[in-house]
């Protein structure tokens, strides 16, 4: 005899003979709300009670098992019950509870499968504790619970990093029982039935005893010291974790406290901030509405940026017409694109048998009519204008009517572009970041006559080659890389002022940045600055303290960075080492300007640095570049490796205060008023309380 009742909404019990099943039927992801929290302790409590059930089983409705928590309830007070006590209720069970999961389980969904008596995974399951994404740690059991089941290895690796494990893994480690297919509930019934049947034993998790690994912990907490000693929580999952040495309640305790300190810093509400920015950044207007087909794309140069656009098409199962003007310039990037693939299997993003396949999608040609079919024409040369009005020109009548024209332009103007076309409202920018295939980054820049079909298509685009599409608004450098001109040169000035190009770095890089500005430099090619510089020559400000004289210098040399051998550093094939000769052109810098040296502590370093990328990126909000500051944030974040618990440059300046803000400018100004000037915006912030996270809101 089969019998429903529903304990909460998204919580459910079927009585089967003396077989439970608890189903969470909570779309689209059977987060862990409070009522499914609720549903899942009272349905416990009652089973046991009544003790007519001899074995329960939980099992989840639709597309997934638990895939993590509420994000409704993030930011907000906790509702009882808490997800660890009720999860004590499940584990302390006298009737013996199984979890049959399936899709994913993360977070609180594996940490319900870990306070169940055994664990059943559908085929394709994958299992993580994504917490550290969020600046916390597991927070309901996950430290305590992995290491008795699969090692403390396992453990730290899966808290640290936050990676998804694959069925197969997760059994071999132990963190499953079984892996079998079929449909949530008929494995559940089964699973049960065996449970019964004495074929699948079950335990409580927290009567095992964690193996001792004090090497593997003490290993772990060394390199998070060398590695990430800005950072908090990582340091909080080895303690966690360590207590899972002792008996549940004190090592819940223990894991516990560590989670609510970890709440408790910026770094969980800067990396909370990232979360949730990237879902919104293209939650506007513009992203929605009708898009048009895209399948096949073009793209007109084979250099490093657009053998990397033509990776991520075809990566993204699009066809690609990859257009270059000379036959041996083609074959480089033909064997460029070859070798990113191959780079993609040896990643696991592509598989092996795929990669010839999506290599076949590949068409090569130095004849810009065969981009007569495509849909989208993507154009990846150098910065000249004259070069890309030329190719914008014969574009236009080689390509079809409705074919989007795109130029992936880093700073020059779009409407210039597209007026060279007789379709503008085709026209717009698509702004990738290298290596194209791999940085998530996608500005997409709206020129003045583009169509609103054409600017989704481009969202739309964006979310196909798993990038985070911005949008911006036609100016010099649009928003990332006109912020950047700006603080660019702060990083000039304070080596022209005393600071070296290794101090600069190390201090920022200790402020959570990947690299320093001037090992940035390096990387990217000096070189790419020194045009640009050129380029803007005419345009200066006279008033403007011109800050490019090192640079211009190190690269009337030949040396470019890593490209050359030489840079601001010194790149031999051994360590990176500070470049004499470019120290040498400091001092005479110095020297020419009658500049004396002055110190700089690297909290000094930080402070002018931030704030230049804070006035700037302001004054791209209020002329609406960039919709909102969160826009901003996501440029930095996903293009110009900001640190991610900080939140970007805007939801930082939140934390130090525009009053407090305004008054570094101020002070700055005395040595330098045309650079360091007050932005309005901040200016009125300051008088009013107002902080950016308002006008996020208010957008």
């Amino acid at each position: 005899m089969t019998a429903r009742r529903q304990i909460t909404d998204p919580v459910s019990i079927e009585d089967i003979g003396n077989i439970a099943l608890i189903c969470i039927d909570n779309p689209p992801v059977n987060a862990t709300g409070q009522a499914v929290r609720t549903g899942l302790q009272q349905a416990i409590e009652t089973l046991n009670a009544e003790a007519r059930a001899k074995v329960i089983a939980i099992y989840a409705a639709g597309r997934t098992f638990v895939a993590g928590a509420d994000i409704r309830e993030f930011g907000k007070p906790p509702a009882p019950p808490a997800l660890p006590d009720v999860f004590n209720v499940i584990e302390d069970s006298r009737i013996p509870v199984i979890a049959v999961m399936h899709g994913t389980a993360l977070g609180g969904g594996l940490e319900l499968g870990l306070a169940c008596h055994a664990r059943v995974g559908l085929a394709g399951l994958k299992v993580g504790l994504p917490e550290i994404n969020l600046g916390l740690l597991p927070g309901a059991g996950g430290t305590q619970r992995v290491p008795r089941l699969a090692g403390i290895p396992m453990a730290l690796d899966m808290a640290l990093s936050g990676r998804q494990v694959g069925a197969e893994e997760a059994l071999a480690k132990g963190l499953i029982d079984r892996l079998v297919n079929g449909d949530p509930r008929d494995v559940a019934l089964a699973a049960a039935q065996d449970v019964l049947a004495g074929t699948l034993p079950t335990r409580r998790t927290c009567d095992l005893a964690t193996p001792r690994d004090d090497k593997a912990l003490d290993d772990t907490a060394a390199m998070l010291v060398k590695t990430q000693a800005h950072m908090f929580s990582p340091h909080k999952i080895v303690e966690a974790v360590r207590a899972s040495y002792l008996p549940r309640e004190q090592g819940l305790a223990i894991e516990r406290q560590a989670f609510i300190d970890s709440m408790n810093t910026t770094q969980r509400s800067g990396m909370i901030h990232a979360f949730f920015g990237e879902r919104a950044v293209s939650n506007i207007p513009e992203a929605k509405g009708p898009v048009r087909a895209v399948d096949i794309v073009g793209v007109i140069g084979g250099g490093t940026m657009g053998s990397g656009i033509a990776t991520a098409c075809l990566l993204a199962g699009l066809s690609v017409r990859l257009i270059e003007v000379k036959d041996d310039a083609l074959a480089r990037g033909v064997a460029t694109i070859t070798k990113n693939l191959d780079g993609a299997v040896s990643r696991g993003k592509l598989a092996g048998d795929a990669r010839d396949a999506t290599l076949a999608r590949l068409h090569p040609s130095t004849d810009m009519g065969t981009l007569a079919d495509a849909d989208l024409v993507i154009e990846a040369v150098f910065e000249d204008m004259a070069v890309k009005k030329d190719i914008f020109g014969k574009l236009d009548a080689i390509c079809k009517p409705g074919a989007i024209l795109a130029s992936n332009t880093s700073y020059l103007d779009i409407n210039l572009i597209a007026d060279c076309t007789s379709r503008p409202g085709d026209v717009l920018g698509l702004h990738f970041f290298s290596p194209a295939h791999v940085m998530r980054l996608l500005e997409i820049v709206r020129g003045a006559a583009t169509l609103p079909d054409v600017l989704a298509t481009g969202f739309a685009l964006a979310k196909r080659l798993g990038k985070v599409g911005v949008l911006a608004q036609v100016c010099d450098g649009f928003i990332g890389n006109r912020i950047l001109a700006h603080y660019s040169r702060c990083a000039a000035y304070l080596v022209l002022d005393g600071a070296s190009p290794q101090q600069v770095d190390s201090a920022l890089e200790s402020f959570g940045f990947a690299m320093g500005p001037h090992k940035v430099g390096d990387l990217a090619g000096l070189d790419i600055g020194w045009m640009t510089r050129k380029r803007k020559a005419a345009d200066r400000d006279p008033a403007e303290r011109y800050a490019g004289d090192v640079a211009d210098r190190i690269c009337e040399q030949g040396w470019f960075g890593r490209k050359t051998g030489k840079g601001y550093y010194l790149y031999d094939g051994g360590a990176t080492l500070p470049n004499p000769d470019a120290d040498a052109i400091i001092t005479q810098v110095r020297a020419d300007h009658g500049i004396t040296p002055r110190a700089f502590t690297d909290q000094d370093i930080v402070d002018r640095y931030m704030t230049a990328m804070i006035s700037e990126a302001a004054r791209v909000v209020a002329d609406g570049t960039a919709r909102r500051p969160l826009d901003v944030d996501m440029v930095f974040l996903f293009g110009y490796g900001f640190p991610r618990h900080r939140g970007g440059p805007l939801h930082y300046a939140d934390t130090i205060g525009a009053q407090a803000l305004v008054a570094r400018i101020t002070a700055y100004a005395k040595d330098d008023p045309q650079y360091w000037q007050v932005p309005p915006i901040l200016a009125r912030m300051a008088e009013t309380g107002g902080t950016f996270a308002d006008l996020n809101k208010d957008a």
